[in-house]
């Protein structure tokens, strides 16, 4: 008997009162298992089916099987799983395990859930962005459609009192659980080894000082599979298997790697997260945990997500070390120090603070919502995300000005892609079946190989074996018919411009070493790579920061389709460079997709507008240094600034920074007829740009020159630091009667002269 049994009573008794509940239950507790077959005979079933949601698909088929096992029958009898690309459904099933992007489109289609009796969420505690939203779906239509829809949350480590507050104060059921005690062992990896290196060495030794199987965590696939290849050369023990186990593998690999190893036999399972939860491996004793997980970041300015490595949270690392006693007391190696525990965040950040949220909103906006605040969330979606979601589904049609969704949108929304993919499968005419298999294998990690060359991978995967590909190809032919069919046959070589209609700000053009994107990151592909040599690509997936991103899925791009594709918003421009010794311009002549350089190339000959264009905007560049400053133009730009010290609401400010922001319109009609900078009168075109009225004005209170009683005209300095200043002898002042001044006699003249 299971622990969760236990409470059993407590739960039905809880949602016959009223229609929600949470259900905590450490791992092993047999939660997942036990739950949903036991309310199958509860009275407000009736003839309704029961939904169980699963964060993973390799967990949604493991549920299904266990249970349906345990009652003696096959999948697709009374229990059933709905996965994408695999399904096991019949007309007597009235348990449904599905993934919560199924559960999604499911209730998108039937906003009243007709023939469902209850929704279960399943570990939620992991907080995907479908998890979330498919609660919030499920909450409305049960406050406004379904009344006697029941809905369950069930987690292992959960803040339940959040989760019971969201539902309206649902009664919380805990239990208690059972679970073998777990030893630690502690072997910090050295940062300057290879990771495969020093999770090998842990696993050696594990498998040498204890009995049982293993299971490992490691952040990703290529962690897998190269520790896979270092335990397979060094593990000298004949009865040890190595196994895989990772989402994008096929389910027999994925059945054979968690089911128990043979008479005689032991397994080293190496694992991502996901069997973290919900998975119980045969045989596992042992676990050796990297400490380390891969969370998915949006980057709104490249609009992708990226995956990075982080330290995996203590809610994660305490699931992980769980695994070693769910079924026998174990053991749990971890590789970093114990001390470091307790600097692990507490737990996984939610899926919704970093995703990007466009498919969320085109779902919303599917659902007739506009503004998430209508809906309940634990964590409501970020303002600055949301907005940059509407945003790209406006630029892509989805939505009209208004946030509503327009035709396109509700075909876009119809497809089960992202909002990007959807749109360039109905966007691509006649080429829809290539856009399908390109959205697949963009979806689908692992098909069609490892090449960072698109066209390659289509290639593979049109001839790929297995179940899992067949499956996918079935999958891209449903998607191409629902966007209205397209063309049986497609061209690879055109995968780059099809991929342009999902991805207008990842086109790039080599340069230096590297490809710059419209947007204007830019990425390295490698050396050996036949793209390192194309002259544009569509960049589809990339990793690594600012400053070190490596592409790794791109297709080329012609120049032609780029020109057919976004001549609109190509500009053509001339940008120059002025010597500032010689003065002599230097022009280029550029074409722009945004920040990309389409083309550059040397002009020998500029004139008339262009030449005043490329002037000024060297000008801009470079600063006021390139213009020739003589005497007069500091003279004329110091008696104006003089007198903004006694009327500053009056006078222009003529600082540099304020010089430079208006030069379009004191400079540019000084630079008509000029061919360089230094040929251009700077104090004509400063007082040129003075109103008529505020000229005169300075000539009177502010004049350049004072003319003594003996017939000298001198020169004023009004950038003296004690203010106007005058260089003058005492014997040229004879006859004067007042002593010198400007601005209508309120500022005296300082003199500069002592003889």
């Amino acid at each position: 008997m299971l622990p969760v049994e236990d409470v059993l009573g407590d739960l039905r008794a809880a949602l016959m009162a009223r229609g929600e509940a949470v259900l905590v239950a450490p791992p092993g507790a047999g939660k997942t298992t036990r739950v949903p077959p036991a309310l199958l005979d509860e009275p407000w079933v009736g003839a309704g089916k029961i939904i169980l949601l699963s964060p993973r698909r390799i967990a949604a088929r493991a549920a299904a099987a266990r249970m349906a096992s345990e009652r003696g029958e096959r999948v697709g009898d009374t229990i059933g799983y709905r996965v994408r690309l695999d399904s096991k459904i019949g007309p007597s099933t009235r348990v449904e395990v599905v993934t919560e992007g199924v559960f999604t489109r499911m209730i998108l289609d039937d906003p009243e859930l007709r023939d469902v009796a209850a929704v279960i969420f399943d570990e939620f505690h992991e907080r995907s962005l479908e998890g979330d939203l498919g609660l919030a779906l499920a909450r409305d239509a049960q406050l406004g459609l379904r009344a006697d829809l029941k809905l369950v949350v069930m987690s292992a480590t959960l803040d339940a009192a959040r989760v019971s507050a969201l539902l309206g104060d649902a009664p919380v059921i805990v239990s208690e659980g059972r679970m073998f005690p777990v030893a630690y062992v502690h072997r910090p990896r050295l940062a300057s080894a290879r990771l495969e290196d020093e999770v090998a060495a842990a696993v050696r030794a594990a498998m040498a000082a204890e009995r049982g199987s293993a299971l490992v965590f490691l952040p990703g696939v290529r962690e897998i599979e190269r520790t896979a290849e270092v335990l397979r050369s060094t593990i000298t023990d004949p009865s040890i298997d190595v196994r895989p186990l990772y989402g994008a593998m096929s389910p027999a690999d994925q059945d054979a790697a968690i089911s128990p190893a043979a008479a005689g036999r032991r397994k080293v399972v190496l694992a991502t997260s996901i069997a973290e939860t919900s998975l119980t491996i045969d045989g596992v004793r042992i676990v050796v945990d990297a400490g380390l997980s891969r969370r998915p970041r949006f980057e709104p300015a490249l609009g992708l997500s990226r995956l990075e490595t982080v330290r995996a949270s203590q809610a994660s690392v305490t699931q992980r070390a769980g695994r070693a006693g769910r079924l026998e007391p174990g053991v749990c190696w971890r590789l970093w120090s114990e001390g470091e525990t307790r600097a692990l965040p507490a737990f996984d950040r939610p899926e919704i603070l970093d995703a990007d949220l466009s498919g969320l909103a085109l779902d919303l906006a599917a659902w007739g919502v506009s503004d998430p605040a209508t809906l309940g969330w634990l964590d409501p979606p970020p303002k600055p995300a949301w907005t940059e979601a509407l945003a790209l589904l406006t630029r892509i049609g989805a939505l009209d000005e208004n946030g509503r969704l327009t035709p396109h949108g509700a075909a876009v929304a119809r497809l089960p892609l992202p909002a990007r993919l959807a749109h360039m499968v109905i966007a691509a005419g006649e080429q829809r079946l290539l856009a399908a298999h390109i959205a697949v294998v963009l979806t689908e990690q692992g098909l069609g190989g490892r090449s960072s060359d698109l066209r390659e991978r289509l290639h593979r995967f049109t001839s790929e074996r297995g179940q899992r590909a067949d499956a996918a190809r079935g999958l891209a032919q449903r998607i191409a018919r629902s966007a209205d069919g397209g063309s049986a046959a497609f061209d690879e070589d055109r995968a780059g411009a099809v991929l342009a209609l999902a991805y207008p700000d990842r086109v790039a053009r080599s340069r230096g070493g590297s490809f710059t994107m419209v947007n204007g990151r830019a990425a390295a592909v490698d050396a050996a790579s036949p793209l390192a040599r194309e002259p544009f690509l569509v960049i589809a997936d990339i990793s690594g920061a600012a400053g070190r991103a490596q592409i790794l899925l791109a297709a080329p791009i012609a120049l032609a389709d780029i020109e057919a594709m976004f001549g609109a918003k190509i500009e053509d421009g001339v940008s120059a460079t002025v010597d500032p010794d010689t003065g002599a311009l230097r022009a280029r002549r550029t074409r722009r997709l945004g920040r990309m350089v389409i083309s550059d190339a040397p002009v020998e000959r500029l004139s008339g507008e262009e030449l005043q264009a490329a002037l000024l905007e060297a000008v801009r560049d470079d600063g006021l240094a390139l213009l020739e400053w003589d005497e007069a133009a500091l003279q004329t730009r110091a008696r104006v600034a003089f007198m903004r010290t006694l009327d500053a609401e009056v006078w222009p400010d003529w600082s540099d920074e304020a010089l430079l922001a208006t030069a379009s319109d004191w400079l540019a009609p000084a630079l008509q007829g000029v061919t360089r900078l230094k040929d251009v009168d700077v104090a004509k075109a400063l007082l040129s740009a003075l109103p008529h009225q505020l000229r005169h004005e300075l000539d009177r209170q502010a004049p350049p020159r004072f003319e003594t009683p003996a017939g000298s005209s001198l020169s004023i300095d009004y950038a003296a630091d004690g203010g106007p200043a005058l260089e003058v002898r005492l014997q040229e002042l004879f006859g004067q009667d007042r002593h010198p001044s400007v601005a209508g006699g309120r500022v005296p003249l300082s003199s500069g002269a002592d003889d």
